[in-house]
């Protein structure tokens, strides 16, 4: 209990003083932000701070802060001390420069910043990366859902017939979320779920409190506790809480809301706090997690899903417990659906198509369904395709989050800023990327782990050399940006 206290205090200071210095090295101001000064009632329309704040925080969030930590507290109780370290150096730094440096260029998607600050030759290759990704995040997030609606609420078998209408109902759901304009479907909804989020995380936290004294550890375990299946804490750690540290399909979403904040001096209430709001959501059901598998409630090997049933029946009780399930399937829809709006302003934005008709909205996203539709029948028709579809979205999700951090070290650079406070975490998510890549078996290059570790190491340096080196290369080429 005590470290989770700690860890506590390290995400809510953390996020009070370091949040302060991250702001001083951007410098926000008075200028006109895109919501107002780009604003055309679909994309591009500036809505209340707080309904941001909200809607950035569900757009993050998911399930994700959720899953993966119940799954990462299986590495002992370190996972108490690595999230809210994670988030405050890390997590928002990333969400907070994405944000601020897109609504600095015109509220840009995350290509066009890379290629402004990395050049053109990385943003054609992250532009294939980030639309794997998207794309994958949508399939995940139509494929959980759907099938629990079908087992849990309707009670069926999710592979008879009836799994193929609930997908096409959600389907549904993401062509209009993707078609009409932000306000009128995603900011009037959004809200309400972001207050289930928060009220049923809330509530954990408080049962963490009352009911979790003496449990928050594993029997004859020390900080850090021998993982079941032998994975070792780097780099699958950070790759399995992913969205409850540092997330790569963050700046793809904060990247919307830039378009929405109508003054600069908004963006830490919006970007940085909304990741560590996200930092406590993690940190609660991980405690929760490990309350339940230290008392034998639930055995290892239980999978994240169910265990978010029994950690909400356990501190909430079974009206709880259906509240988390709803809350299952109503979360990844909400990441769901801002995926693939992100994907069309990435796709209209590079081919330069106009997105204020509706019929031209309509059509991409029309091209964009149709490869999430194969891609869903093979991780439905495949015993172990979802497993595969899950396993490379935790690895692309990690991977595109170095670009923006690269973006940003490149923009502080330039700008005479501090740029290691972005340099820094990029390297390390290298480490962890290309350690798991190499090392990972039928996924992965299936590496010995010493020599995945040792070339991780070595391209997390290179990577610290190239960006910084393009960096300065860049300097004659970016527009100078006087920032206080």
């Amino acid at each position: 209990m005590i470290l989770f206290l700690i860890g506590l205090a390290i995400l809510i200071l953390g996020g009070i003083f370091y949040s302060k210095y991250v702001e001083s090295q951007f410098g926000p101001d008075d200028r006109e932000t895109p919501a107002i000064k780009k604003a055309d009632g679909i994309d591009y329309v500036g809505m209340d701070s707080k309904k941001n704040w909200l809607i950035n925080l569900l757009n993050i969030a998911g399930t994700g802060p959720i899953l993966g930590p119940i799954q990462g507290i299986l590495f002992g109780p370190i996972a108490f001390l690595a999230i809210p370290l994670g988030c405050v150096f890390a997590g928002a730094v990333h969400d907070y420069f994405t944000g601020m440096i897109s609504m600095r260029n015109g509220g840009s998607q995350v290509p066009k910043l890379v290629g402004k600050y990395l050049g053109n030759g990385i943003r054609k290759f992250y532009n294939v990366v980030i639309s794997i990704l998207l794309l994958l995040t949508g399939v995940v997030f139509i494929y959980t859902p759907g099938d629990l609606i079908v087992n849990d609420i309707m009670h069926k078998d999710v592979n008879s017939n009836i799994i193929w209408i609930v997908y096409g109902v959600i389907f549904v759901y993401y062509i209009l979320s993707t078609v009409l304009p932000i306000d009128k479907l995603i900011g009037r909804i959004y809200p309400l779920f972001g207050l289930m989020l928060l009220l049923a995380s809330v509530g954990v936290f408080i049962g963490i409190l009352t009911k979790g004294a003496g449990h928050l550890s594993f029997a004859n375990q020390g900080l850090l506790a021998e993982h079941p299946a032998g994975q070792k804490f780097i780099p699958s750690f950070f790759i399995t809480v992913a969205c409850g540290i540092l997330s790569g399909f963050h700046g793809s979403q904060v990247t919307l809301v830039s378009r929405t904040v109508k003054d600069e001096r908004e963006g830490i209430k919006t970007f940085y706090s909304g990741m560590i709001t996200e930092g406590f959501i993690a940190m609660s059901w991980a405690a929760g997690a490990m309350i339940i598998f230290s008392q034998g409630i639930a055995g290892l090997d239980t999978s994240a899903t169910l265990m978010v049933g029994e950690i909400a029946r356990y501190f909430l009780g079974n009206i709880g417990g259906y509240i988390a399930i709803i809350g299952v399937i109503v979360l990844p829809i909400t990441s769901g659906d801002t995926s693939f709006r992100s994907l069309r302003l990435i796709i209209s934005e590079e081919l330069n198509i106009d997105q204020k008709p509706a019929s031209k909205r309509a059509g991409v996203s029309a091209v964009l369904f149709i490869p999430a539709i194969a891609i869903l029948y093979f991780a439905k028709i495949n015993p172990n395709g979802f497993n595969v579809l899950w396993r490379y979205f935790g690895f692309t999700n990690q991977f595109v989050a170095i670009f923006a951090l690269g973006v940003a070290t490149s923009f502080l650079y330039n700008a005479g800023k501090n740029h290691l406070i972005t340099l820094i975490p990029g390297m390390c998510y290298t480490l962890f990327v290309f350690t798991f890549i190499l090392n990972a078996d039928k996924i992965g290059f299936g590496l010995n782990y010493t020599v995945s570790l040792v070339l991780g190491i070595i391209l997390a340096i290179a990577y610290g050399l190239v960006v910084t080196k393009i960096s300065k290369s860049r300097k004659d080429q970016i527009e100078k940006i006087v920032l206080a």
